[in-house]
């Protein structure tokens, strides 16, 4: 069962989807639901002997079409509709091990590519009003399958955290004309080189430590000329756009030492028209503040909203862009 029920109090929808209880959490080493299916095999998710990349619907999803009708009949302060909509799981490789950071360049190039074909699928869809592409990676995170993947939500409705991020920068253009994003990467790339926030850059993007971090190492990943979704991406601004990705990826791994967990997320333009002066742009989340201190979101966090870092986001900045990395 699932629906969306309203908070009244934060003014946003919440999903509940009991039936999410019943997925499968980090099954044992001889059974990979996102394997290929072997001959004569016990069927997983794929049903190929073999596979590149591969998208399907999520087995467990919290939103459906047709949605199923909702169990509880809501209230005028409380209301509840179905739960219309997308859940799709993007399996990177059929290679058991490994992770995003250390797929070859050539995969990753053709990853993002799979990202540009389905939002610009998924926004012809009239229930769907945001596309919400991104990465869980780690136990520490909560991530229930090791195997290499991300996600794609497609959602009823503008989740809260991008619908704030669209206010803002409509709220910063009709004061400033000129787009939010501008203005920081303005500050980015006119920083002192000793107290640069940028990691890594190529022709086309630049990957930075926002002078507001929230999470120690959190990262922007953007490009330098104004593009509202993944849809307007030609290929080398997709070619450079997967160089970039991997880049901070593999700076995380190797900042501990360890595979870093982190949630990659994907702010980008609504299906609707009227969001064309937004800009696309990935955040990298990493949850590791020291090489044995995970970044707990506890009471301020979770209870206030109001995050706490730990760290200067200049000196996270200079630990990852000394990290040399190499692109296969």
């Amino acid at each position: 069962m699932s629906e969306l029920r309203f908070h009244p109090f934060l003014d946003q929808w919440v999903v509940t989807a009991t039936h999410r209880q019943d997925r499968t959490f980090l099954p044992p080493d001889d059974f990979d639901p996102l394997s290929p299916t072997k001959p004569g095999g016990f069927p997983t998710e794929v049903p190929l002997e073999d596979y590149d990349l591969v998208v399907f619907e999520n087995k467990f999803p919290a939103l459906s079409l047709p949605p199923q009708t909702p169990a509880v009949q809501g209230s005028e302060v409380m209301p509840v509709m179905p739960s219309g909509g997308l859940c799709e799981v993007v399996s990177y490789t059929s290679n058991v091990k490994g992770s995003f950071a250390e797929l070859p360049y050539s995969q990753v190039r053709k990853l993002v590519r799979v990202w540009k074909d389905r939002y610009c699928c998924l926004k012809e869809i009239p229930e769907v009003e945001y596309i919400f592409i991104f990465e869980n990676k780690g136990k520490e995170i909560g991530v229930t399958l090791n195997h290499p993947h991300g996600q794609i939500y497609a959602y009823p409705f503008i989740p809260p955290t991008p619908q704030k991020e669209l206010s803002k920068e409509r709220e910063h253009l009709e004061k400033h004309g000129q787009p939010l994003m501008r203005s920081v990467l303005d500050s980015v790339q006119s920083a002192p080189e000793e107290s640069s926030p940028k990691i890594w850059e190529n022709e086309l993007f630049v990957a930075f430590i926002p002078f507001f971090a929230r999470y120690p190492y959190e990262t922007y990943v953007v490009p330098k000329a104004h593009l509202s979704s993944i849809a307007q991406f030609d290929e080398k601004t997709l070619d450079a756009y997967a160089e970039v990705l991997l880049v901070v990826a593999k700076k995380l791994d190797q900042l501990f030492g360890i595979s870093m967990p982190y949630l990659m997320v994907t702010h980008q333009e609504p299906t609707k028209a009227g969001y064309e002066w937004t800009w696309f742009h990935t955040e990298f989340y990493p949850i590791y503040r020291t090489k044995e201190k995970i970044k707990y979101l506890a009471g301020s966090e979770s209870g206030a909203g109001t995050f706490i870092n730990d760290t200067l986001p200049e000196a996270s900045a200079v630990a990852l862009r000394k990290i040399e990395v190499l692109i296969d």
